[in-house]
């Protein structure tokens, strides 16, 4: 039976590929969703989920979709992604999550009947006794099933079936396409408190073309990210650094640095890139896990007319992101 175990600083969660591939529960308590970004309302969902399975006294299991089910119902449009997969199982094994299962939203699966979901796949494959879901929760073909369904279905298959309010979750004022229009408007604060954690990308640095050590600011360039992963709005930021191929500590988490993401246009204009210069120094880094945490927005992105402008520039913009992360 294959199984991954995905890891992050704080734990592991242990994953599966598929619905099929998961070892049946006698009394499993589930939830679905997507759960992108893992924000402040989905959090409310996933804790009340861990403590219903303790009460229980089975695992907790997270059914969510890869690809995101709009790459197949909109193909049309970009996914804008807050969070991988694999980032999404890290940010699940530190609120305690037993299992991930990884379904493959493919387009058979698109139309697997509510019913057929809830009774072959959720109850009699994945063992749930008791499913946990979101106000206005739809599931199955064409989103055909509902809350009323699932009260209908439980006491017919044998589980239990619990509504977050729509209050709980609506108190939090928070949703996905809030946190992506706050990230396209470089308001990291905003951001920040939606998703109760600064909102970070993940990739590998790569070799560039080694610019920024000509003009006294070596930095690390960030290559490898998803393509379907949101990057925020363009322009200088106070960042914290992760270094993820290093055993964790002080001196591999939480650097201060400044970064940029655009174009570059008073040093090589072309297709938009993510650069960070590490403020303590040790920027050769290449071919490492590298993750970079927004914490502020320190300006836009603009054109210097000449070098030395450029220069003072980036040394105020050091500056800034050091009070910034000191404070």
């Amino acid at each position: 039976m294959a199984s991954i175990s995905l890891p992050n600083i704080f734990g592991f969660v242990q994953s599966f590929p598929s619905i099929s591939q998961f070892p049946t529960q006698s009394a499993a308590v589930a939830t679905t969703g997507t759960f992108d970004g893992v924000h402040a309302g989905h959090q409310a969902i996933l804790k009340r989920l861990v403590a219903s399975a303790q009460e229980v006294g089975g695992p907790s299991v997270l059914i969510t979709f890869d690809p995101h089910p709009r790459r197949l119902i909109h193909p049309e449009f970009p996914l804008e992604l807050l969070t991988t997969v694999e980032e999404r199982a890290e940010l699940l094994a530190e609120l305690g999550l037993d299992f991930l299962i990884v379904q493959p939203f493919t387009l058979e699966f698109s139309k697997t009947e509510s019913i057929d979901f809830v009774r072959r796949l959720l109850v009699e494959k994945v063992g749930v006794k008791r499913l946990i879901i979101g106000h206005d929760h739809r599931f199955g073909r064409n989103r055909e099933g509902s809350f009323e369904h699932l009260r209908e279905f439980a006491p017919v298959y044998g589980f239990q079936v619990e509504e977050i309010p729509a209050l709980d979750i609506e108190a939090m004022h928070v949703s996905s396409t809030q946190i992506r229009q706050a990230l396209k408007e470089g308001e990291m604060d905003k951001a920040t408190l939606a998703l109760t954690r600064p909102y970070f990308v993940t990739g590998e640095v790569v070799q560039g073309r080694q610019i920024g050590r000509t003009i006294g600011f070596p930095t690390a360039n960030i290559g490898g990210l998803h393509p379907d992963k949101l990057l925020p709005a363009q322009g200088v930021y106070a960042v914290r650094v992760d270094l993820l191929d290093q055993p964790a500590s002080p001196a591999t988490r939480g650097l201060p640095a400044v970064a940029n993401y655009g174009h570059r246009p008073s040093i090589e204009p072309g297709l938009a890139v993510l650069e960070a210069h590490l403020l303590e120094g040790g920027q050769d880094l290449y071919g490492q896990r590298i993750r970079v945490h927004f914490i502020d927005r320190l300006r836009g992105e603009y054109t210097f007319p000449n070098r030395e402008a450029l220069v003072a520039q980036i040394a105020k913009d050091a500056d800034e992101a050091r009070k910034v992360l000191g404070s």
